[in-house]
């Protein structure tokens, strides 16, 4: 147990707590403090890959807050599969891709 001492109330706190864990902030912040002042500024970025040809697509995305993740995330779970095309909700969240890889999609000369 890591107990530390907030900056802002003066509170202890355990370091590494899992409400700690997930409201984040800096090392000398209780959760509180965090989410009462907003000091998170992590950026929230996800990974997510599709089958595709030979190799396996992946795109990294970046999200404003962690709730748009999430939201993304399980549209995304919703609406991939095998012979799925719809987009349902994955156009309602706004992201910025970061990065992308792409499979090759030769198969040899067969269309």
């Amino acid at each position: 147990m890591q107990i530390r001492i907030c900056k802002h109330c003066e509170c202890s706190f355990n370091l590494g707590s899992q409400r700690k864990k997930a409201v984040g902030g800096y090392a000398n912040e209780c959760p509180d403090c965090v989410e009462e002042l907003g000091t998170e500024t992590a950026v929230c970025y996800r990974g997510f890959v599709t089958g595709d040809g030979k190799m396996a697509a992946m795109q990294i995305l970046k999200f404003e807050s962690k709730d748009d993740a999430e939201a993304y995330g399980r549209a995304w779970n919703n609406n991939s599969g095998w012979n799925n095309r719809r987009s349902g909700g994955l156009n309602d969240v706004h992201f910025t891709k970061v990065g992308e890889n792409i499979g090759n999609s030769n198969h040899k000369g067969k269309q």
